[in-house]
């Protein structure tokens, strides 16, 4: 290979480099099902002029998480699945230090992105093995492991425990 065929195919490798770089940056399957979660505001990820939009089934193929507790509105210990709050922010590559959680019914709570740790809530889609109905605080509930630190047992915790969560805006 001549030496000038050689420089014009690294520059244009080193040029297309970023475009790859992003491309799979930003990759994000496009929901086959029905949406249930719809993430959007300063994130890297998307799968939709909206941001990243999540049907169940890509929900459950993040990372899963499961523990039991007692909550202010269940009897007894009950226990949850669903995906780490903490996972579903770095699927979406989320950048922002404040997550805006909206429910169905338009109730809103901001949760700081420093509550999405190893330990800390998940997004639960299902209570005791049941798959969480509208009627019955879903399709989806952030949920924090009450009984693990006396901190999640407050009343600024319990207010960022939002049912019929179906989007999230992620703020600087």
């Amino acid at each position: 290979m001549t030496r000038l065929l050689k420089a014009a195919l690294a520059a244009l490798l080193l040029a297309c480099l970023p475009l790859v770089s992003a491309a799979r940056a930003g990759e994000l399957a496009p929901p086959s099902g029905k949406p249930v979660l719809t993430v959007s505001g300063a994130i890297a990820s998307r799968n939709a002029p909206s941001g990243a939009v999540f049907d169940l089934a890509m929900l459950k193929a993040l990372p899963q998480a499961s523990f039991s507790t007692r909550t202010i509105w269940t009897d007894g210990p009950v226990t949850f699945e669903g995906v780490r709050l903490k996972d579903l922010v770095a699927a979406v590559g989320a950048s922002g230090g404040t997550l805006h959680a909206i429910a169905l019914n338009d109730y809103a709570v901001d949760i700081p992105v420093a509550d999405a740790t190893a330990d800390g809530p998940i997004v639960a889609y299902a209570i005791d093995g049941h798959a969480l109905p509208v009627r019955n605080r879903g399709p989806l509930w952030i949920v924090y492991p009450y009984d693990a630190k006396a901190d999640y047992r407050s009343e600024v915790v319990y207010s960022r425990s939002i049912w019929q969560l179906n989007r999230i805006d992620v703020r600087e």
